[in-house]
Formats: structure tokens, sequence, C-alpha cells
């Protein structure tokens, strides 16, 4: 028997308070007159045409269940339930729409221990109470970026038919590993920046103080309130490196382990790898590339560091926050 939807309902309402026999308006809808005198009846008691709740088919997933990880396909998390079940790839998608999740690209973060959230957490209490005018002005915050020359994350789309797949004006050649990079070394300040430095081959201590340090650090750390920020690298940590700068009175600020969101240089690596990507001619060797970064760093305009140094406070309350673990930033 046919079932009436929501619009016959008000219609078949409409012609029984109009005063229409029930087993008129069975036959206009082809439905039974028990159908109508239900609908009758349902709205007397309930002052609406609308379907009742209902138990509905029973549930197939627990609240373990639910709690998988996030980073199964659904397929997957059907395997993975221990013991016979009898789950559709379906049922898993349905429960991960009900609690609003959605497939998306993670973020990538360092690798966390307890020591590191530990620490992280202790650092960022540490520096609650810093500010911008009495502090994080004075703080030069360095690192070395690599760059690639071709970079293929997955990201790039091209517009083609079914069957263009491997048509050549399809296909996104790319060059082995990126087809090579450079790594480069930089300082930010609120008032300026360093050189932009190429670093050819692998950095050590030696060339760390005599190739970086020496002729392009220590300048900008003439000021007796100048910090000097650096990671824990093992160049920057290396007893050399820590000789130097003692020897040279240079205050440098502790820095946690595993903490790159707390350093606001990454951020203008990422505008650095923006702009280069969206010159008009792309760099086509490494000589092009370095130069391109080099032109672009010294293009970037200084009130764009000074916003990103400017957020210290608010990356040192972040990390509290999340207990060390990862931050926004």
């Amino acid at each position: 028997m046919a079932r009436l939807s929501r619009e016959d309902r008000q219609i078949a309402l409409g012609r029984l308070q109009a005063g229409q026999s029930q087993s008129a308006i069975a036959r206009h809808f082809h439905v039974s007159q028990s159908t109508i005198s239900r609908l009758w009846v349902r709205f007397q008691a309930t002052g609406s045409v609308a379907d009742l709740p209902r138990a509905g088919r029973p549930r197939a997933t627990t609240a373990a269940h639910d709690r998988r990880n996030r980073f199964l396909s659904a397929s997957s998390s059907v395997q993975a339930l221990p013991g016979p079940h009898r789950l559709s790839d379906q049922t898993v998608r349905n429960r991960l729409r009900e609690a609003g999740l959605r497939a998306r690209r993670p973020h990538r973060g360092a690798v966390l221990t307890r020591r590191h959230r530990q620490n992280r957490v202790q650092w960022g209490n540490q520096h609650l109470r810093w500010t911008v005018r009495n502090h994080w002005r004075h703080v030069w915050f360095s690192d070395e970026s690599y760059f690639l020359l071709q970079r293929h994350d997955g990201r790039r789309r091209v517009y083609r038919r079914v069957n263009e797949r491997y048509a050549p004006n399809c296909v996104d050649e790319a060059p082995v590993h990126g087809g090579g990079g450079v790594m480069v070394w930089g300082a930010i300040n609120t008032a300026g920046r360093s050189t932009l430095v190429h670093v050819q081959g692998r950095i050590t201590a030696q060339r760390y103080v005599e190739e970086i340090l020496r002729p392009h650090a220590l300048p900008l750390l003439a000021d007796q309130d100048a910090i000097f920020q650096q990671d824990n690298a093992r160049p920057h940590t290396a007893r050399l490196t820590t000789q130097f700068l003692t020897d040279h009175h240079v205050q440098v600020l502790p820095w946690p382990s595993m903490s790159p969101d707390m350093n606001p240089i990454e951020h203008l690596w990422d505008e650095l790898d923006r702009r280069v990507r969206r010159r008009e001619e792309a760099p086509a060797n490494h000589r092009d590339l370095l130069q391109a970064l080099q032109e672009e760093w010294d293009t970037i305009p200084q009130q764009d560091i000074r916003h990103l140094i400017q957020s210290m406070p608010r990356r040192c309350r972040a990390v509290v926050a999340a207990q060390g673990s990862h931050t926004p930033y």
C-alpha cells in the first residue's frame, strides 16, 4: 500500500477538517481507509501529522567502537573491530557524520614525548609575562630552512577528461626528490632582518660559527639588550658554538626541543616559499632559486615580520593551554 508523503498528509488533513469522508480521501490517494483513520487520530492526539519517533534498527556499534583511530579508513575500521561483526563501511561513515567528522588533511607536527611536552609547558610558563615592548622586541629569531627547486605536495590539480589521465598536457612531471634545493639561514627582529645566507653542504659547529655567527649574527647582536634565539640542532648546541657565544657575551634565549611552532620565523619561511612559487617565471636551477629567495626575502614588508613576533605572547599562552602539545601556530 502506498505511503502518504508529508504534503499529501497536509492535504488529507485539510479535507478531513472540511468534512470530507475518510473513504473518499482514501480512494483519492489510493491508500487504505485505516491509513486516513490513523492520520486523523494522530492529529487529534498530537496536533501534528508528522511521523512519530521510531525505534529503528538496533545500533550496530558501541561507544567503544565509535572511539576509533582517526587515521583509519571506513573499511579499515570495520576490519579492525574485534570479534565477529556485521558492519558495513557505510555504517562507519554514518557514525563519523553523526559525530561531525570529515576526512581532512592532518596537521603535520613534530613528535612530542612526555618530556618534550613538560619542557614546552615549563618554557611557556616562564615567558607568560614577557611583553613585546619590554622583551620580545629584543629577540633575534634565527633558523635554517631547506627550499626545494620543485615541490609536489599533492595539492596541485588539473582539469582533464576521464580518459586523459596520461595525456602529455595532463601529466605533472616532477624530477626525483624535487630536483634538489638550497638551504638558507636567516634571522628576524621587530626592527629588521639579517641577510639571507646560503648554506652549502653539511653544516657543522665550526662552519656555523665561522660562516654564520661571526660574519652575520654578531653584528645584529651588538646592542647590549639583544637576545639571540636558535633551536637545539646539534651545531647550535655544540661546545664550540656555546663557547663562542659566551666569549662574545651573547645572551641566548633557552629554547624547548621540538618547538618549531614557537618560532615565528617558521611562518616567514612559508611566506617566502609562497612568494617564490607565485613568481611568473619559476626558478629553473639552484642558482635561480637562491636568487629568487634572496630577492623575495628583501621585499617582505617589515610590518609582516613585526606582526609575527607580536604573536609570541599568544604562542606562550597556547602552549600552556595545550599542556605542551601541538598548537595552532
